[in-house]
């Protein structure tokens, strides 16, 4: 889908409302002269006035338009009229991974690993080219129609060599120093990876608590358990251990995640599930 002119509304047929957020909504569309499906998300200026939320945008489409990688939801482009802004992004018809999440309470051992092994290759990408996701959760990690993960919403990305110091993302994915207000970089997104590995194989987050305050407290003294509910190897509880340490450079490394003997043993290499 290459085109060198300013695109415009008026090069889609725009569809069905395919998702609604704080900003707007998201509609499939077809691009009218190579018949290519994108997903149009359609953010509303007077929503980015309200939050003061442009500058957050303006680097949101910087970082995401940057991006070229399997495991990536591309941004193929953007424009923008009197009240709203268009970003036109590779569709991912097998929707948010949360709603699969939800719907099979929690994934199998080769779901999972196949699941963690395309984000540590997805992140050791995006890490390389100094961008920190800083929000990876189900809800922003959708599925292709092969099954195959992609990396979407990269509002609270950023791009930086330095340490960070900026609270962000969702309370039960916060890696400690970011809980803390510490400096942060790159390994709180090898955090979430291990808080995501031990909500595919459970179904619920390890820190999850009814209290708001009591899930930071929990977060901080590294309060992890394994619930006897259902099976889940020693191998996939090993690397989950190795992830959520509260030193940030004794986390295990993104490379070390793909040569973990759990990943090893249980991820696709397409990167695609076919249980």
């Amino acid at each position: 889908m290459a085109k060198s002119e300013e695109w415009g509304l008026g090069d889609f047929d725009i569809g069905k409302c395919i998702g609604e957020g704080k900003f707007g909504k998201v509609y499939l569309a077809r691009e009218k002269q190579s018949g290519y499906v994108v997903a149009i998300k359609v953010i509303f200026k007077a929503k980015l006035d309200k939050y003061r939320f442009h500058a957050h945008l303006r680097r949101e489409i910087e970082i995401q338009h940057g991006l070229d990688h399997p495991n990536v939801l591309r941004l193929f482009a953007w424009f923008h009229d009197d009240t709203r802004v268009f970003l036109v992004l590779e569709y991912a018809a097998k929707g948010e991974l949360y709603k699969l999440l939800r719907s099979l309470r929690h994934f199998s051992e080769k779901r999972a690993a196949t699941y963690v092994a395309s984000l540590a290759g997805a992140l050791a990408y995006c890490h390389e080219k100094h961008v920190i996701h800083r929000d990876i959760k189900p809800e922003n990690l959708l599925l292709d129609l092969e099954g195959r993960l992609k990396i979407a919403d990269f509002g609270w990305a950023v791009q930086s060599n330095s340490k960070r110091h900026t609270m962000c993302g969702t309370i039960d994915y916060l890696a400690p120093e970011m809980v803390e207000k510490k400096a942060h970089d790159h390994a709180v997104d090898n955090w979430t990876l291990g808080i995501l590995c031990y909500e595919f194989l459970y179904g619920v987050p390890p820190f999850e608590a009814a209290d708001q305050f009591d899930t930071l407290k929990r977060i901080l003294k590294v309060d992890l358990k394994f619930p006897s509910t259902h099976y889940v190897s020693a191998e996939a509880k090993d690397l989950i251990r190795k992830l959520l340490v509260k030193d940030s450079s004794k986390r295990l490394s993104l490379q070390e995640i793909l040569k973990h003997p759990w990943i090893v043993k249980n991820a696709d290499p397409s990167g695609t599930c076919s249980e």
